[in-house]
């Protein structure tokens, strides 16, 4: 009898070890598992970061070089979307800013520090040019510009503003017409003309919108004004 008890008692205790030994590999399989997938997602996020193409200001396409301020802009579409003026990261004009409307759309910076000077609309079309007129001869040497129209920029325009606004650099403003989309950056004391201006004309048979063309956008580095 205790010959058998001792048999059964050794039998039970090899199967308690061999349950044991069975169970310990499985979870040790399922941690492995486990521990590799999660390496494995983790070196899978750690390359979806790496490979994201990097954001600039305002959501250019390149960085800019040392010395230079990033721009983003866009005029008006139609009558019914505003102009979007960007500078360095910061929005300084647009519909959700409520600070745009029907004409040209004025954005105003000092050229050292990148600092808002002013913001102004001036209504091309039911509104008067000699308020335009006053405030582009108040622009200030080493003032950088940013122009954008909306709706229609060019109704009320003589040649006195044009003229003002050639002088920031501009080349398409001679030739500026009703709605034509026109989006422009330049500076008091500018030298030579500005690289940075984009004109679409007012076109009935290549017009994106009913009697007025696609939107304009433009994108660049601004050469901070030195000493």
């Amino acid at each position: 009898m205790r010959v058998a008890g001792a048999a059964k008692l050794v039998v039970a205790v090899a199967v308690f070890l061999l349950t044991f030994y069975v169970i310990s590999q499985v979870f040790e399989i399922k941690m492995d598992a486990s521990l590799g997938n999660l390496f494995a997602r983790s070196a899978l996020d750690t390359a979806a970061r790496s490979t994201k193409p990097p954001r600039y200001k305002c959501g250019i396409s390149k960085a800019c070089p040392e010395k230079h301020f990033a721009f983003k802009m866009a005029s008006g579409a139609a009558n019914v979307v505003g102009p979007k003026i960007c500078l360095e990261d910061n929005i300084l004009m647009s519909g959700v800013k409520n600070n745009v409307g029907r004409g040209i759309n004025v954005a105003l910076v000092n050229g050292k520090t990148g600092g808002v000077l002013d913001t102004k609309y001036f209504d091309m079309w039911g509104g008067d040019v000699a308020p335009f007129i006053e405030f582009l001869k108040s622009i200030q040497d080493g003032t950088i510009v940013l122009m954008g129209t909306y709706d229609d920029g060019a109704t009320k325009l003589n040649d006195e503003a044009r003229r003002l606004i050639a002088e920031l650099g501009s080349t398409s403003i001679t030739s500026l017409g009703f709605r034509d989309n026109w989006v422009f950056c330049g500076g008091k004391g500018i030298k030579t003309k500005s690289p940075f201006e984009q004109h679409i004309k007012n076109n009935k048979d290549t017009n994106k919108y009913e009697g007025w063309p696609e939107v304009v956008e433009m994108e660049g580095c601004i050469p901070q004004k030195q000493d």
